[in-house]
């Protein structure tokens, strides 16, 4: 990828490009923005954008000179045989406004605070959430804001009644309340790094953030930016096994849908990634919350199998930190202990949007086994990089990195193209929402929890030397061995890798760089995984390839390194006396269909997915694909109907092993041979891979993790029933406003679902 035809697609110019090609990809950019506008605001609808001959049948915006910098077709001669400069093939690079690389210091997470819940509230020990959570949705009326329609409405936007109650709310009393907001880019003047500076590069936490890439950049808007709590860096909220968490979330975006920035929607829903809970906690695509309301998400955090396996809590391997160095027994079985979550937005059609514009954070759960305390040596610790100060969830040298690429616009504006459906492409790196910052570290091991929080773009890492890094987990799950690596394999949008760096072999005062080696030409998957020579050297057309985070080592280490990385960590539960109840297959390509024709629940695009060999069809989630019994295990295979594209898989609620790639179990990498949520297809590939379900029901999905995909249409509905009452089989499907949740029956039930 270091040369590259006139006549071929370029996604950003490069600023070394001529001058007119650079203005007509600004002017187009310009152009396109109040089309752009208009569909995000909901005034115009894909259908009448397609008969005016804007944006093609495939979804595509159409190869308009002026309109379109990013079709291949566009980059055509203009009359008289002129030069292909005429008309550009790629948007203006985003202005760095002279700032350079590796000029700021890396933020860590924003650490959330942890709120007791007392186990008797009265008026000596009050709940710290006003109104006190409640089992079912609160229903307490609300005047509605205008801009939503009037009227009245309820203060909490989860579907009321008994299906979409809190499972075994009883059984389960949340311990813990952690309360967040959804707002528009603010100053940080709370940030809590949970490190002191000294471990944080320096960075003075009571000197307010403000929401910029880069100090030297413009700060972003309330439109153009919305995170949790309104204010970067992202935010870690800190869990621990067998104490169940409150997750009250409340929606402070805009009422006027219009006040977006020109992208991204106001109603949202929260997906706790990889979490094993009930569906109403799951945040499930239609169950979508509106401004001025809150959602109460409760996460109990077991152990899966907890009613199957060890269910008189005996084994301490099953176990939590209880606070003082011991461990509390918990039931369920220890192999499925998980480690690294994180939790985003999952509005229906609008996830890209809502992600890419700051709606992600991170989960690290801690358990007897991953205690987040390297010193305590108790037999059944892992003793992984962390430190050694609090009983568990020590972050000294436990790091978590959010790796995601942007742009904006020439005002330093995010910028999103909402019509391109192949994939959005960014042509900035970010480390932590930073634009290429430094980290000061100490010769010692370190553990860094990585996560690709990009909307359609694939990375690899290494570092600059070529030195060694041992992975430890892959989506949040111990492996069952560490594999020591010099270039991880491709790390797929919402896959995190868990990896370990020794620092102890740089001298003080050195420095080495984590580097991308994987090329995009557009957003369907990497072009080339380059060497990494080929990475550094500067001649990708690719801007994200090469450095994006330094590291400098700046002392020796101020304790002395007691932390381990011991073989074997976590094995995978043995499922060979389960008998396979069901196998099912899912196709996933371009060409989809849609049968519905529900505005509200279904969605039609490019993208589409296939059930058990029948028509590949568009997003519905008001469609049930499958329906997996209660208490059973499946097999599933997930095929990539093509081989220009990768599609990244995810399965919500349960957890997977890969069988078999490509029909072989010799095919699956080391690194693979864990727990996972998310399969990477690879172009024309398979992943054959098999899954229990117990303990909670509901309505989930499978999507691809490429939002775009997603958003356009990748997704389907798939569901459990718990066996008893009040779950139905099939479950109605929640249709929400801001007047109140309603319920129809599903749009349709595939023959094969059942």
């Amino acid at each position: 990828m270091t040369r590259k035809s006139d006549r071929e697609e370029v996604f950003f110019l490069s600023e070394k490009a001529p001058k007119r090609r650079l203005e007509d990809a600004t002017n187009a950019r310009k152009n396109r923005a109040e089309i752009v506008k208009a569909f995000s605001h909901g005034q115009v609808s894909r259908r009448e954008l397609m008969k005016l001959g804007l944006i093609t049948g495939g979804g595509l915006l159409a190869p308009i000179p002026g309109l379109n910098p990013f079709m291949t077709s566009a980059c055509a001669k203009g009359g008289g045989g002129g030069s292909v400069d005429t008309i550009p093939t790629g948007a203006p690079p985003s202005p760095l406004f002279g700032v350079q690389a590796f000029t700021q210091p890396m933020p860590r997470f924003d650490v959330l605070p942890r709120a007791p819940i007392p186990a008797v509230v009265d008026a000596t020990h009050p709940h710290p959430l006003n109104p006190v959570p409640t089992a079912t949705a609160n229903q307490t009326q609300m005047a509605v804001d205008p801009a939503l329609g009037g009227g009245s409405g309820p203060i909490e936007g989860r579907p009321p009644g008994a299906i979409w109650a809190h499972q075994r709310f009883n059984i389960f009393p949340p311990q813990v309340a952690v309360e967040v907001t959804q707002e528009g880019a603010k100053a940080n003047a709370v940030y809590n790094p949970g490190v002191p500076s000294s471990l944080n590069s320096g960075i003075n936490p009571a000197q307010a953030l403000a929401p910029k890439f880069h100090p030297g950049l413009p700060a972003q808007s309330s439109l153009a930016m919305w995170t949790f709590n309104g204010t970067i860096p992202p935010k870690l909220i800190q869990g621990r096994y067998g104490e169940p968490i409150l997750f009250r979330h409340h929606n402070k975006l805009p009422a006027d849908v219009s006040q977006n920035g020109g992208f991204g929607r106001h109603t949202i829903s929260t997906h706790e990634h990889n979490g094993h809970h009930g569906a109403e906690n799951d945040g499930f695509t239609g169950a979508y919350f509106f401004p001025n309301q809150f959602y109460d998400y409760h996460w109990p955090i077991v152990l899966a199998g907890r009613d199957t396996v060890n269910v008189n809590a005996t084994d301490p391997r099953a176990g939590s930190p209880n606070g003082s160095g011991g461990i509390t027994k918990v039931p369920g079985d220890w192999r499925e202990t998980m480690s690294s979550h994180w939790f985003h937005d999952h509005m229906f059609s609008f996830t890209a949007q809502n992600v890419y514009k700051g709606m992600a954070g991170m989960f690290n759960i801690y358990s007897a086994l991953d205690r987040g305390n390297e010193a305590i040596n108790d037999g059944v610790n892992l003793r992984l990089p962390s430190g050694t100060a609090k009983d568990f969830g020590n972050l000294d040298y436990d790091v978590n990195l959010m790796v995601a690429d942007k742009a904006w616009d020439q005002n330093g504006q995010l910028f999103f193209d909402i019509f391109n459906f192949d994939g959005f492409l960014g042509d900035i790196m970010t480390v932590n929402l930073s634009y290429k910052p430094f980290f000061e570290v100490e010769r010692r091991k370190y553990r860094f929890r990585i996560l690709n929080g990009s909307a359609s773009r694939f990375v690899k890492i290494a570092l600059s030397d070529g030195s060694p890094m041992i992975q430890i987990a892959n989506d949040g799950n111990l492996l069952p061995h560490p594999v020591t690596l010099t270039q991880l394999d491709e790390l797929g949008i919402a896959e995190r890798y868990d990896i370990v760096i020794d620092f102890s072999r740089y001298t003080v005062g050195s420095k080495v760089w984590m580097v991308n080696l994987a090329a995009h030409e557009n957003g369907k998957k990497p072009s080339a995984d380059l060497t990494l020579s080929q990475a550094l050297s500067g001649t990708s057309l690719d801007p994200c390839v090469g450095k994006f985070l330094e590291f400098r080592i700046v002392r020796n280490p101020v304790r002395s390194d007691v932390s381990q990385v011991p073989d074997p960590l976590i094995p995978n539960p043995d499922l060979s006396s389960i008998p396979v109840a069901r196998t099912r297959s899912f196709d996933f390509g371009g060409d989809a269909t849609q049968s519905s024709t529900n505005p509200i629940t279904a969605f039609t695009g490019p993208w589409g997915i296939s059930t058990d060999g029948g028509t590949r069809l568009n997003a519905d989630f008001g469609r049930v694909s499958a329906a997996p019994k209660f208490g059973t295990r499946e097999v599933w295979t997930l095929t990539n109907s093509g081989g220009g594209w990768d599609h990244p898989i995810h399965i919500h609620f349960e957890e997977g092993q890969i069988l078999a790639r490509n029909g072989s179990a010799a095919n699956v990498p080391a690194w693979e041979t864990g727990r996972k949520d998310v399969y990477r297809l690879r172009p024309g590939g398979s992943v054959t891979l098999t899954m229990q379900f117990r303990d909670w029901g509901g309505m989930f999905m499978e999507h691809c993790h490429n939002t775009v995909h997603e958003d356009n249409a990748m997704l389907l509905r798939w569901e459990l029933d718990d066996g008893g009452a009040p779950f139905l089989r099939p479950l109605p499907t929640p249709i929400p406003s801001p007047q109140g949740v309603t319920f129809i029956s599903p749009d349709e039930v595939l023959s094969t679902a059942l």
